[in-house]
């Protein structure tokens, strides 16, 4: 049995924090062959995921949130956010399911922020996202102008 509990969150967050992406994973399935991914997906503010899909192979991807805000955007395929929530399960916003060949992103907006995240496997990192050509690359000199400009257009308020 492997328990979730706050020391698990505590410990994955502390690792989130000290890594240069600012987000870390604990994995819950045996290896990359696993046809269910699950993760605890820990993420601090200023972590710039590149809005990206699951397309060839399509994967459905499921985030709920444990502790923290989290906001979730769908965009269509030219860059407009057409959907968007803010995952926070003291105000009863719990988790969301994510289409496969949708795009999306996610924005943690407090720190020690932590999602239990579901995705269809097997993980083949060469093939398991497509990325937006429209949003700059992560680690660019762009992308943190770029995950400003969403939350402002957004009205999202991130308590770094």
């Amino acid at each position: 049995m492997i328990k979730i509990d706050t020391q698990l969150l505590d410990k994955t967050s502390e690792e989130a924090k000290a890594a240069p992406r600012r987000r870390m994973n604990f994995n819950f399935h045996k290896n990359s062959a696993d046809t269910l991914q699950r993760m605890l997906n820990a993420i601090e503010p200023a972590s710039y995921v590149q809005p990206h899909k699951h397309e060839n192979p399509d994967k459905r991807e499921v985030f709920f949130v444990l502790r923290g805000r989290m906001a979730v955007l769908e965009f269509d395929e030219l860059g407009n956010i057409t959907d968007l929530i803010i995952l926070n399960p003291l105000k009863g916003n719990f988790g969301v399911e994510i289409p496969a060949k949708t795009y999306h992103t996610i924005i943690s907006l407090e720190q020690d922020t932590v999602a239990y995240e579901v995705k269809d496997g097997p993980y083949n990192p060469l093939a398991d996202k497509n990325f937006a050509p429209w949003a700059p690359e992560e680690g660019s000199a762009e992308a943190e102008q770029y995950l400003k400009a969403v939350l402002d257009r957004t009205g999202i308020r991130a308590n770094i």
